[in-house]
């Protein structure tokens, strides 16, 4: 039987402990993450609770598989868009498991309309800057899904507030499709309360999987960054990670360079700390 654990698919990176790795490697696509392992998911028509699990030579519904595992079935969670480190089974792992929460986890690629993928308007706890959507009308983004019960929403409000909030997003304006080209009914997405950065043109930064890069490009274009937290990425993070003053000088720079574009969409969809 093939080693399905986080170790040996290469994807237990933990960003929050290595802030350069951010996002880290997501799921490569639908999967149960069942504690330290993580086991393919088959897509079914009829809802998700539906998809099929795959574990040796054993072929189970998801919603069983749930259920052997002692955990709340799909219909019991709601659906949480992921586009950053939240789609990598190794920092979900880490953040559930610190708090006593069983990682267990469906997560799913999903194809996401009126939304795009850009840079977050402030530095992290860990000294990453993370993603943040931006609505964008005639924008699409492969995105992932990852369906989470009540306790395991909570955690994870609880690692993206105050700077960020969740948003319950009707599928309307932000459609949201399965591998079965299934629509969900709305999703709830974490969105950046001060806003997301913008490039030379105005327009949202385009988020890119190579943080390094993405920090090497900002202080690039900026003398005062480079002074607070140059020169270099592992300068940045070391220098942001371990001072709350130093990521705030660094995020009000990002505004005062006019970098920053406000928080305008959002805010309306917003389900706060307690919403469910």
């Amino acid at each position: 039987m093939p080693d399905r654990t986080l170790e040996a698919l290469g994807l237990a990176t933990v960003p929050l402990l290595q802030p350069l790795t951010y996002p880290g490697p997501p799921a490569p696509g639908p999967a149960l993450l069942a504690g330290d392992r993580l086991l393919p998911l088959r897509p079914e028509p009829g809802g998700v609770g539906r998809w099929r699990v795959a574990e040796g030579r054993k072929d189970t519904g998801l919603d069983e598989a749930l259920a052997a595992l002692g955990q709340a079935p799909a219909a019991a969670r709601v659906p949480v868009l992921a586009l950053g480190s939240n789609a990598a089974p190794g920092q979900v792992r880490h953040k559930l498991t610190r708090l006593g929460l069983p990682a267990v986890v469906p997560f799913s690629p999903a194809a996401a309309g009126g939304l795009g993928v850009g840079v977050s308007g402030h530095i992290s706890g860990p000294g990453y800057v993370a993603a943040a959507p931006y609505a964008d009308g005639g924008a699409g983004s492969r995105l992932w899904v990852t369906w989470l019960d009540e306790a395991q929403l909570r955690a994870v409000d609880g690692t993206e507030m105050p700077h960020y909030g969740r948003a319950l997003l009707p599928a309307a304006e932000f459609p949201v499709r399965l591998p079965t080209g299934e629509r969900l009914p709305g999703a709830y997405v974490y969105y950046n309360a001060r806003g997301v950065l913008a490039g030379a043109d105005g327009r949202p930064l385009p988020h890119t999987r190579d943080q390094p890069a993405l920090l090497a490009r900002l202080l690039a274009a900026s003398a005062r960054l480079r002074d607070l937290l140059g020169p270099a990425p592992r300068d940045w993070v070391a220098r942001a990670g371990a001072d709350a003053a130093v990521r705030e000088a660094g995020t009000r720079i990002f505004r005062e360079e006019g970098w920053l574009l406000p928080e305008r969409a959002f805010a309306a969809y917003d389900a706060g700390a307690g919403g469910g």
